[in-house]
């Protein structure tokens, strides 16, 4: 990806940031909704929009749904940009932040003993 690319993908990030905060007044939009990435394409026709949304699955999709609602008017957000194409916005939950607590989850169930870590206990050197 070219630095430019890196450039307006942040760029964008920003703005549709803002314009969620300040502008959508959507009830579908509920909760905590942080734009964590955004991937455009290489003619910036296409922008993907990952989303992560605190809070039960059921709210996922619903602010999913909200999302995809106010597209149109997010894209002529972007208009104050000056680009010269404003990209389609496609939004897509990110669900990095609950895989890794789900990990994490995981991890904190096996206690220290249960693993074997290949060194033997005692002396390392293998004397008696």
């Amino acid at each position: 990806m070219s630095r430019r690319t890196e450039r307006v993908n942040e760029l964008l990030r920003d703005h549709i940031s803002t314009l969620l905060a300040r502008d959508i007044n959507d009830p579908r939009i509920d909760g905590i909704v942080t734009i964590t990435a955004v991937e455009t394409s290489r003619d910036l026709a296409h922008a993907r929009v990952w989303v992560s949304v605190a809070g039960a699955q059921e709210n996922t999709q619903r602010t999913l749904q909200g999302l995809r609602s106010a597209s149109g008017f997010l894209q002529r957000g972007l208009m104050s940009l000056g680009m010269r194409r404003t990209p389609e916005l496609t939004f897509v939950i990110d669900d990095t932040m609950a895989r890794a607590d789900r990990i994490n989850q995981l991890l904190d169930r096996v206690s220290p003993g249960d693993q074997e870590s290949g060194v033997p206990n005692g002396d390392s050197r293998g004397e008696h």
